[in-house]
């Protein structure tokens, strides 16, 4: 990468210190924008200067951004009960906005927006590319649509140069949000809605990382999306069964049927979210049992040179090994 300072927004997630650690370790000057300064401890650990920043706040975007070369654009509000969609635009849309603009006149070269998979929604002829047609199924997926045409505006106009990345589902050492899975497993209480043999694709944190670093460095790439998938998609019960068998525990046999659940999230949903409780089953939980989620790589294979470095066991192993070594499992 050229010398310069590159700016991480997000940088608290788990994606964002992930990039970040990678921006280190390879000798970049990093910039770590974070919205909670609670969150900026582990950052400062490094040695990461940290500026506190808000993507609906234009004029903290535009310290943010000064003197940066670059900008990865990775904070975004993630789903949460109780938010109306309002809330999720003003973030997920207008601040992507926001950022460019504020990128623009500080004059910043080039800025990597990370947008999802959640576009696209469920998968009816697997396995989606960057062409196959959008389909956002929620409020937070919608968001991520409204941001990522906003990103594309200012990218195909030639205001700005850069590239959308569209990751697969995240996993990785430290992950929260799929320790769930991990965890009921190894309780024996992990159970499937429908038969678990739809397709789900991860992508390591570490390699996502490794992914938006070379988006940066491919500076004839301009305007393009990029999905960015791991080694390959599995069923959920290959899933499951691979962690059971690192774990040594029996593998999962419990299957529930589709239609009930569903009722029963959306009811869950129904009484919970007006008192803003936090729903104890979300619809959406349920259907991830039932849409398929299987990527093409190959267009940011080609132009990126991104290629998974490990197997998808491989990468249980890891995941398995850190949460066992951290005391989480």
């Amino acid at each position: 990468m050229k010398e310069g300072v590159y700016l991480v927004t997000g940088a608290s997630g788990f994606i964002g210190s992930n990039v970040v650690r990678l921006l280190v370790d390879r000798g970049v000057r990093v910039r770590a924008m974070v919205r909670d300064p609670r969150k900026s401890a582990d950052l400062e650990k490094l040695g990461v200067p940290v500026v506190i920043a808000d993507l609906r706040d234009a004029s903290s975007l535009s310290r943010a951004v000064e003197g940066a070369r670059g900008v990865f654009h990775i904070a975004s509000l993630f789903r949460r009960a109780g938010l109306p969609e309002s809330v999720f635009h003003d973030v997920n849309a207008e601040g992507v906005r926001r950022l460019f603009d504020a990128a623009i006149g500080a004059g910043v070269e080039r800025l990597v927006h990370c947008s999802t998979v959640g576009v696209l929604g469920h998968i009816e002829n697997p396995p989606a590319t960057e062409d196959s047609p959008y389909n956002p199924g929620d409020m937070y997926q919608r968001s991520k649509l409204s941001g990522e045409k906003i990103a594309l505006e200012y990218l195909r106009s030639g205001r700005m140069k850069g590239v959308v990345i569209r990751p697969t589902m995240v996993y990785g050492p430290g992950d929260t949000r799929n320790l769930k899975m991990f965890r009921m497993v190894a309780r024996r209480c992990w159970f499937y809605v429908g038969d678990g043999e739809t397709k789900v694709h991860f992508v390591d944190v570490r390699e996502l990382a490794r992914a938006f670093l070379l988006a940066m460095e491919k500076e004839e790439r301009n305007g393009e999306v990029y999905l960015v998938v791991g080694p390959k998609a599995v069923s959920q019960k290959v899933m499951a069964d691979r962690i059971a068998s690192e774990l040594g525990v029996p593998r999962p046999w419990l299957h529930l049927p589709v239609k009930p659940m569903q009722w029963l999230g959306s009811l869950c949903e129904a009484i919970c979210m007006p008192l803003k409780i936090p729903p104890p089953i979300y619809r959406r939980r349920v259907d991830f049992f039932t849409k398929h989620r299987e990527f093409s790589g190959e267009k940011a294979a080609r132009d990126l040179g991104f290629r998974p470095a490990k197997t998808f066991e491989e990468e249980i192993v890891e995941i398995t090994r850190w949460y066992r070594e951290h005391g989480w499992i």
